[in-house]
């Protein structure tokens, strides 16, 4: 290929904020991308304090410039808190493990209610 045939390379603009999340939610594949905007109505209700944005190209939700929960598509959609999340041991556990993802293939009021519930605590 000659030099001219090259294409040149073409920096696209970030979107960032919230236009950048619902962007890559419509991108994801097959039902994943309603479950996704979905998922995005949930978290913003639960905790409308959190801040939406693009994290290695995957919806992120931060406190005071620190991300608290995310999710993904690969082969399920993936629902997770980081290290910065409010993160409790479930009561009267007999172990010491904090909860702190989820892979589902749908949405149900059941799964709703449950992510709504977390994210308040973990956003707090």
């Amino acid at each position: 290929m000659s030099p001219a045939a090259k294409k040149p390379f073409v920096r696209t603009k970030k979107i960032e904020g919230e236009p950048g999340v619902l962007a890559k939610i419509a991108e994801m594949p097959g039902p994943y991308a309603a479950i996704g905007k979905r998922l995005h109505e949930v978290i913003m209700a639960a905790a409308p304090h959190l801040v939406p944005d693009l994290h290695y190209g995957m919806p992120w939700y931060s406190r005071d410039g620190k991300r608290v929960c995310f999710f993904r598509v690969d082969r399920y959609m993936t629902f997770g808190f980081t290290e910065d999340a409010t993160l409790h041991r479930e009561p009267g556990a007999a172990h010491q493990l904090l909860p702190s993802a989820w892979f589902f293939s749908d949405l149900d009021a059941a799964t709703e209610a449950r992510i709504a519930e977390l994210v308040r605590a973990a956003a707090s």
